[in-house]
């Protein structure tokens, strides 16, 4: 791998993972298209070092507050305030996921990164999301939820594992769902990724710098990625403020029938 291709994988993994179009998919479609050897998912999961590096910094003031809510709920073994039920409703959404991910790991490296599944998956879930973000209340914050809403929010991102159907897509789509605002949806979607990216991070980064050692191509890859991350968070919030989700759906809709399309027009 060189230098280029790691940073334009790197680039649309920070874009792809906190904007709702799949960020395994991309990851997967982009050597496919071009001719690239596939580095893999072992790779793929090194580059979200670069985004645990941007939701970490982007919500750096927010993190300190969930630590320190955290602490008072271990002492206490309550959770009174909005901060620390947060913190509590941040790890029984991450459960779901974990499960999903230690349950799928081998399919997720192999069957399930099929271009036709990435495709399906793309145009499914952007139908499901613009059906969803279209007709759902826009009138729930996120000091206005409940463990309930944590934990199906968190059942979401079990469908996550598969490729196309994007980790925020997913979570998102389930925030709306129930009701929370556009940017409520996505800052809880945001914030529940880093707990999940880091656990993968931990259990697959070594297997990246096994293969290909404190590499150019990998510090590259991971610096793109930490970048474009933070540009993805920011424009993401700001956008949703005015505007839905559609523009999002419709690009995985269109990208996934052309996935499908270049799939069997080369049979």
């Amino acid at each position: 791998m060189t230098v280029f291709q790691a940073i334009i994988l790197g680039i649309l993994q920070g874009l792809a993972e906190f904007l709702p179009i799949s960020s395994s998919a991309h990851l997967t479609l982009a050597p496919w298209i071009m001719g690239w050897d596939d580095p893999g998912l072992a790779f793929d999961v090194a580059l979200h070092v670069g985004t645990l590096i941007a939701i970490f910094w982007y919500f750096r003031r927010t993190w300190l507050d969930l630590a320190r809510a955290a602490v008072e709920v271990l002492a206490t073994r309550r959770a009174r305030t909005p901060m620390q039920r947060r913190a509590v409703f941040l790890v029984l959404a991450t459960i779901p996921g974990a499960i999903a991910g230690l349950a799928f790991e081998k399919q997720a490296d192999s069957t399930l990164r099929s271009p036709v599944v990435i495709g399906v998956a793309l145009a499914v879930v952007g139908v499901v999301l613009w059906v969803v973000d279209r007709a759902a209340r826009q009138t729930r914050e996120l000091d206005g939820m409940t463990w309930k809403d944590a934990l199906l929010i968190g059942v979401t991102q079990m469908f996550a594992i598969i490729p196309g159907v994007s980790r925020s897509g997913a979570t998102i789509t389930g925030g709306r769902a129930l009701g929370l605002t556009r940017e409520d949806a996505a800052v809880f979607s945001f914030l529940m990724s880093m707990p999940i990216i880091a656990a993968a991070a931990v259990l697959k980064v070594p297997d990246a710098v096994h293969a290909m050692g404190f590499s150019a191509p990998l510090l590259a890859g991971v610096l793109a990625s930490a970048v474009s991350g933070w540009l993805a968070i920011g424009f993401l919030l700001r956008f949703v403020q005015t505007r839905s989700y559609f523009a999002f759906a419709l690009y995985r809709v269109l990208l996934g029938v052309a996935m499908l399309w270049l799939v069997f027009s080369r049979r």
